[in-house]
């Protein structure tokens, strides 16, 4: 009676939480699929069961090349974080050996997180521009003869501002999982003749892949929603699935938006399900 007693407890007390989520996730998720099979004019948007939205999707080479950009953002922007996430984690974890400079240094890390992130991605405008600090630099250290037009409005601008934006959501977690690393298995290796790359291959690496998928997962969700990003730092030229979104919302689509939604979160829960068919994170961690 009382383990019975204990479990309907168990229970109550999970009846908070699960409400919070029915209404303010599931309950919005079941309205977009809903609405993504409406029917909509450009005066006005009906109730109705039709395949018309998702037919243009899948049957629309605009919308797939704004697919393509946006698994290329995505995919560039992870290469870059990780290689930059992984270096910090990995200097903080193993080369810095007082906690409080450990500390002091990550704090450090997080500082642009303190500012919005319109701001540090708006920041970058005037660095880049053809008149910018950048440009202006080259010239006169002679490198160049005349501004570099590619710098800014962009993919190599888009993405340098996905990185800047997004490499703390891979550094944090990789860092997290290397510090629960046992030192010791480190000076096996080193004692058994191990060199430091084989160390880092074979001992820090698959240890550091809980961290390194969670990561990943960060930052590609994080890139392939991102809007805002793409329309400042490419001057409109450029589109990704959230801008797409974005334009019907504007256009008062909101059908097609919901739509473009729903196929972008089922894309997005592919991904995680194949990032997480490498590793089990909730045994890992």
């Amino acid at each position: 009676m009382q383990i019975r007693n204990r479990h309907l407890l168990g229970w109550l007390e999970a009846v908070p939480l699960t409400l919070v989520l029915v209404a303010f996730l599931v309950a919005p998720i079941v309205m977009i699929v809903i609405v993504s099979f409406w029917g909509a004019t450009e005066f006005s948007i009906y109730p109705a069961f039709q395949f018309d939205n998702y037919a243009y999707l899948f049957g629309s080479k605009v919308v797939l090349s704004v697919f393509i950009s946006t698994f290329k953002y995505a995919l560039i922007t992870w290469i870059f974080t990780f290689a930059i996430g992984f270096t910090v984690a990995y200097f903080l974890a193993f080369h810095i050996r007082s906690l409080t400079m450990q500390v002091a240094l990550f704090l450090i890390c997080t500082i642009p997180f303190w500012t919005s992130n319109i701001i540090r991605m708006i920041s970058w405008i005037p660095f880049l521009g053809r008149n910018g600090i950048a440009n202006q630099t080259l010239i006169s250290w002679g490198v160049i003869d005349e501004p570099l037009e590619w710098l800014l409005y962009s993919d190599f601008s888009v993405i340098l501002a996905f990185v800047h934006l997004y490499t703390l959501f891979m550094v944090v977690p990789i860092f997290n999982t290397m510090m629960r690393i046992d030192k010791s298995l480190l000076e096996a290796a080193r004692d058994n003749g191990a060199s430091g790359f084989q160390t880092l291959r074979h001992v820090i690496l698959p240890l550091t892949k809980p961290g390194i998928m969670i990561g990943t997962i960060f930052v590609v969700t994080l890139v392939m929603g991102d809007f805002i990003t793409v329309r400042f730092m490419s001057g409109s030229q450029s589109a990704n699935v959230g801008r797409l979104i974005s334009n019907d919302i504007g256009l008062l689509q909101y059908p097609s938006a919901a739509a473009t939604a729903v196929v972008l979160l089922c894309t997005v829960l592919i991904v995680i399900a194949i990032l997480l068919r490498f590793v089990n994170i909730r045994k890992e961690l």
